[in-house]
């Protein structure tokens, strides 16, 4: 008997695993997918793109996201909220700027984090911005028929450990597992069909609603590499409206009934000066006349000459950043292949001229600077799902990382603008004889001294054996993840006691306070070097004190050897007490070490002796 068979079934092919790409942005949010080699944003049923970071919480209990939030923001000025980007990961106290001029309410909370109080309820950034993310995430299911649980969310990459966790935060309270936090500008480089076919060297300029960003990559045999970042965490389209609404704000009547700060008329001076800011963008000049009620009416008429003169300063500082990351790169101007624009404050005719007279290119602008970096991050988001492996990007951390040392200096462990993920390990001894726990203090900054950067977080290596000052050997590691999160570990080698912590700051930077790291390790590089330098040399005098004491009792020494031994140590216990310079330490460290080199020769040739003698008597 035979047994007749058919045809083989064909192989079914394995479906692709589904990861989006979502911008996360200040004024609008949006997703897109990759399929194939073909990236695409997801759009709303009326064919939109764009959701605007805008949640309304209104009075019969609705919570309202997009576009539909945003119409009601005229109506429900109190309790429609937006730019909620630039509180994520900052302190409540460092929001005080941005409080006064929004119409909803901004409190400060446990720990001093950020709260928007609607009615008698209060909210996280990070709340708010997972009720933007759910939205992108419901539009993103609906375009795609299927559900959507994985993405890359972007960042700007001036964003510190903080706010790339509170990024994290938001996308897990919207249901959605954050694969990789990626930064926008190593998007947007993706998005303009910079592919990695084409090697180069290539400028991105990313000027959103609230950041900017700039970074110069490199592109080898399809690695993205990041050679350095600079950017403002606090600067954006939002301060071009804001410059605006101060015009219209000084065009009401002076007799106004209705103070500047009532909600209605901050939010319809706001929305006033956006609209304002998108029409000088194509005309030469735009009149408004704006009736805010009991507050009068506000008459203008402006020129976009006028418009340009009163950014000029906040496009300059973009320009600034933009020298910094190509001094930091070590790249000419000349040496630049490309130049991206990303973030719709770009459109800004300014901020385009004035970037291609300082680079001598011009700019790309063929894809929607809107649209670039969800783009992009869908591209990522498909290498990471495993369906595309030609793309390797190598990002950058913006700031450096260290450890406070011995008189309060900072041992730099991650330089800024390393490549991550990185790694790096040092090994750290103790200052105190029989010391048995080590606190370890983690700051980031670009200064020498622990007093002039900013602590991120503290743990305790407890445990340890009790051992004279200088013999235990402490391993401290620095672990930063490919989305920029820093884990410190520290292990006693000897005895293999061990602790961590995963470094997640209560608030991010502000601008003020990057714009001071950044500037005064220029500034005061030179007083830093000599302040380092002292801590170290007392550092090394106390050593030698403690050490050549110890060697006193052990080795036997001529009269005239201890002497003169007893008299340097004398005076360089002096000069410590009296605080000495380190010019006068250095030279007191010199004589005792000169003095003290016969004790170290005299304890060798006893030791080599007496094994000798023990050799010869076996």
């Amino acid at each position: 008997m035979t047994t007749q068979r058919g045809p083989a079934p064909a192989p079914t092919q394995k479906p692709q695993r589904l990861v989006v790409g979502i911008d996360l942005g200040t004024t609008n949010s949006l997703a897109a997918v990759r399929a194939g080699k073909q990236a695409r944003v997801l759009r709303d049923a009326q064919g939109e793109p764009l959701i605007p970071s805008v949640v309304c919480f209104h009075p019969d209990g609705r919570t309202i996201v997009g576009r539909e939030a945003k119409a009601l923001r005229l109506s429900f000025p109190d309790r429609t909220v937006f730019s909620v980007k630039r509180l994520v990961g900052r302190a409540a106290s460092e929001c005080g700027a941005e409080a006064r001029v929004l119409p909803y309410r901004v409190v400060a909370g446990e720990r001093d984090l950020p709260r928007v109080q609607v009615g008698d309820r209060q909210f996280t950034p990070e709340a708010i911005s997972a009720l933007v993310l759910q939205q992108v995430k419901a539009t993103a299911e609906s375009a795609l028929g299927q559900p959507v649980e994985q993405a890359v969310v972007t960042v700007p990459a001036w964003f510190d450990d903080a706010q790339r966790q509170a990024t994290k935060d938001a996308a897990a309270l919207a249901g959605l597992d954050c694969l990789r936090i990626l930064n926008e500008p190593t998007a947007a480089a993706l998005a303009y069909g910079i592919d990695g076919n084409k090697d180069g060297t290539v400028l991105v300029y990313d000027l959103g609603g609230g950041t900017f960003d700039v970074s110069i990559l490199r592109i080898e045999d399809g690695v993205f590499r990041v050679l350095s970042t600079a950017g403002d965490t606090h600067l954006g389209g939002d301060d071009f409206d804001a410059l605006l609404a101060e015009r219209i704000l000084a065009a009401l009547p002076r007799t106004a009934a209705v103070p500047a700060a009532d909600p209605y008329v901050l939010q319809a001076v706001r929305a006033a000066a956006e609209g304002l800011k998108i029409r000088l963008s194509s005309e030469t000049s735009a009149e408004l006349e704006l009736d805010l009620g009991a507050a009068g009416t506000a008459k203008l008429r402006i020129a976009r000459s006028e418009f340009e003169a009163t950014i000029a300063p906040l496009v300059q500082r973009t320009l600034d950043c933009v020298q910094r990351a190509l001094k930091d790169a070590n790249v000419r101007i000349d040496q630049l292949d490309e130049v991206v624009l990303v973030g719709g404050s770009t459109r800004v005719p300014l901020v385009r001229a004035r970037l291609a007279a300082f680079t001598g290119k011009q700019p790309h602008t063929e894809v929607d600077p809107d649209l670039a970096v969800a783009l992009g991050a869908s591209i990522q988001a498909d290498v990471l799902a495993g369906n595309d492996r030609s793309l390797l990007l190598l990002d950058v951390i913006p700031l450096s990382l260290g450890i406070e040392t011995l008189g309060g200096a900072v041992q730099k462990l991650i330089l800024r603008n390393s490549t991550i993920p990185t790694h790096r390990t040092e090994e750290f001894s103790t200052g105190v004889d029989d010391q048995t726990a080590v606190d370890l203090a983690i700051h980031q900054g670009e200064r020498e001294l622990a007093r002039d950067c900013r602590l991120l977080g503290r743990f305790k290596l407890r445990g340890i054996p009790p051992m004279p000052a200088g013999l235990p050997r402490i391993a401290v590691t620095f672990l930063v993840d490919a989305d920029g999160v820093l884990r410190v570990t520290a292990r006693e080698q000897r005895t293999g006691v061990e602790a961590g912590i995963q470094v997640v700051p209560s608030y991010g930077l502000s601008r003020d306070e990057v714009k001071r790291m950044m500037l005064e390790s220029i500034e005061h590089a030179q007083q830093d070097y000599l302040a380092r330098e002292a801590i170290d040399v007392r550092n090394k005098a106390e050593a030698m004190v403690r050490g050549t004491q110890k060697a006193l009792q052990l080795a036997e020494l001529p009269p005239d050897q201890t002497y003169a031994v007893h008299k340097a140590l004398a005076a360089l216990r002096k000069l410590l007490a009296a605080g000495a310079g380190a010019a006068s330490l250095k030279a007191g460290c010199d004589d005792l070490t000169r003095v003290t080199a016969t004790i170290a020769d005299d304890v060798i040739g006893a030791a080599v002796a007496k094994a000798l003698r023990e050799e010869q008597q076996r």
